[in-house]
């Protein structure tokens, strides 16, 4: 595993026996991906495994590959103002395979209006221009530091 920048979170991954593996995504034609290589990055200095897809993927890629991966969160980057249009696709066809309990979020240039729509289409949490990699990563842990309690409740 790549080294932590929070050894305590990789400890903490570790005593669960389950490290948490993160997809990162930029679907549709968008080619900028500067910030999801950043996000990317934050996130497995934060302990994550993450996993890149690259640009120009579909949503049915990117379920594919999540669920290849076995992964526990899915993060989309979108610049290109098709995200209503695409994010809630990508939850859909989570849900139709199955793969409901993938977390997903979304970053990027998406106007405050159009938040409540995709957070009622399954997108947990939308991070616009401005968001720090520190508040992504603490939203991830508070997130899934609640999930494991819920589902043992």
């Amino acid at each position: 595993m790549m080294p932590s920048g929070d050894g305590r979170f990789l400890l903490e991954s570790h005593r669960m026996g389950h490290t948490q593996r993160i997809l990162i995504a930029k679907p549709g034609l968008d080619g900028h991906d500067r910030g999801a290589k950043v996000v990317a990055r934050a996130l497995r200095d934060a302990g994550y495994e993450v996993i890149y897809t690259g640009l120009r993927q579909t949503p049915e890629q990117i379920v594919a590959a999540a669920i290849q991966e076995d992964v526990d969160v899915v993060g989309v980057s979108i610049l290109s103002g098709a995200h209503n249009v695409l994010l809630p696709e990508l939850t859909e066809r989570l849900q139709s395979e199955g793969a409901e309990d993938i977390l997903v979020f979304a970053g990027g240039i998406i106007p405050e209006k159009d938040i409540p729509g995709l957070k009622a289409a399954g997108i947990a949490a939308v991070f616009l221009p401005g968001s720090s990699t520190r508040e992504i990563v603490d939203y991830l842990r508070r997130t899934l530091e609640e999930a494991p309690a819920e589902a043992g409740a």
